[in-house]
Order: C-alpha cells, then structure tokens, then sequence
C-alpha cells in the first residue's frame, strides 16, 4: 500500500534525553514501555511486524494501548503462505491497522534478471534483502514519516542485539526506534503467549524458531539445540536483514 504522507516537518535532531530516558525504561515492563511511547510520540508512533514467530505478543500489547497504531508489514515476494495467513487472522482478531509495502519487482523476474536460477535458494542474501526487504522499509518509513516506530528485537537473539537501549535514534529512517521486548526471555514470551491465547506462526510447532522468507537460504526449521535464529541465513555470517540496524551499511554484518 502506497500512501501519501501528511504534510508535517519530519523529526531532524534529538530532542529526547536518552541517557535519562534509557535507564528509566530499564524498570518498565513492555506494556509499561508501550504507554509511554504512546504518549510520547501519540499519533506519529507507528510500529513494524514481520507476522514471524512470536509477533502477536507485540501487535497484542501495542494495541491495547493505542488500538489504530499503523503496522507497516514488508511484502518482499517471497513470503510464506502461512505468514500471510497469520497475519490475515491477527488482523481479524485485533483490529489490526495494517499498511503493506511491497518490493517494487516481480519476485520471479527479479530471480532471473539477478543470476538466481533456483527459486528456493538465494546465491546473494544481502543484495535480495537489500531490494526486497529494506527498500519497502525504507520507502514505507519516508512515506508515513513517523516521530517513531515500536519494533519486537531482543537482546538475547543476535550479538548485534546485545547493546541494544530501549530507545535510540535511527539515523537510517530519522526517527526513534522503541523496543519494548528488550530485555524479555523466550520464557517470557511463552507466558504472556499462553495467559493471552496468543497463537505462534503456523510454522513454529514444525521448527521454525524464526521466520523471514521462504527460500531455504533465508529460512529454515532449527535442529534439536540448535540457536532459535540457526535458521536464518544458513550458512552464511548473516545476522541481521537491515531493518534493524542503525546505519546504512548494507553489508552482511549489517544485514
């Protein structure tokens, strides 16, 4: 979905006080996080959902507190069936105010215009990534110009992920970026699941710890012991998509 932003000034410094802000979000939980960026940031708050794994928790928890958050979610072409049907149904069940932006290719043209023979694997995961996932992020992001966005990372996924704060300035998109989920556990999230009868992805009860697109370069069900993002990526030193990363590097440490 393709919309014309309202005519406001888009957010260019930093006005916030993170080093005060961070250590007192610190002592929140996530819904407490969630309330107050709403009423921070109010209307220009907007959040992003993969409709992965464990999504619902944070769609559940953003909307109780603001029920008509835009949810920008990233059609790179090369989703599964099944997230577009878990995303159908928590959009039913929640109200949900989903904005979709889809990569400006066709997803088999592109797989032929860029050497990619076999359509369930991906010789270069960064350049598809790059075009198929980030450009969407970065045109939705432009597009609807938010003061801030809600995104569901945590800190015991990724390295990357480690240092994260609840709160930092994105240079890339010229925002905030909020993560509320930053210092919850996978256990963590199994409670609030199940006292919420919240559903998982179709895929999670067949292996799919983490769930990204379908090509089995980029998504795969994780083994016995396995870390739960073993799946992503396999194979390579990838870690990240981009999404969430604050730069513009697009390499794949960066990714």
């Amino acid at each position: 979905m393709t919309v014309i932003a309202p005519d406001k000034p888009q957010v260019s410094t930093d006005p916030l006080d993170l080093e005060a802000i961070n250590p007192m979000l610190e002592s929140q939980d996530p819904a407490g996080i969630c309330r107050w960026a709403s009423a921070q940031f109010g209307g220009e708050l907007v959040m992003t959902s993969s409709f992965g794994a464990e999504s619902a928790l944070l769609l559940h928890l953003a909307t109780r507190v603001k029920p008509d958050i835009k949810v920008i979610m990233i059609d790179t072409g090369y989703l599964f069936p099944e997230t577009w049907q878990h995303m159908e149904a928590l959009r039913r069940r929640l109200d949900l105010n989903v904005w979709v932006y889809r990569t400006k290719n066709d997803p088999i043209a592109w797989l032929g215009q860029n050497g990619e023979g076999n359509a369930s694997w991906r010789n270069d995961v960064d350049r598809c990534c790059n075009t198929n996932k980030n450009e969407p992020m970065e045109r939705a992001m432009a597009e609807l110009r938010p003061s801030a966005w809600l995104r569901g990372i945590r800190r015991n996924q990724a390295d990357t992920r480690k240092e994260k704060p609840f709160v930092e300035w994105s240079k890339r998109y010229r925002c905030y970026a909020v993560s509320p989920l930053l210092n919850w556990s996978t256990r963590d999230i199994y409670l609030y699941m199940k006292q919420n009868e919240l559903p998982y992805h179709p895929l999670y009860e067949k292996g799919y710890l983490s769930i990204g697109c379908n090509p089995e370069s980029c998504t795969r069900a994780v083994k016995p012991g396995e870390d739960p993002r073993a799946g992503r990526w396999s194979g390579t030193d990838k870690i990240e998509c981009g999404i969430n990363v604050n730069s513009n590097s697009l390499d794949s440490a960066g990714l």
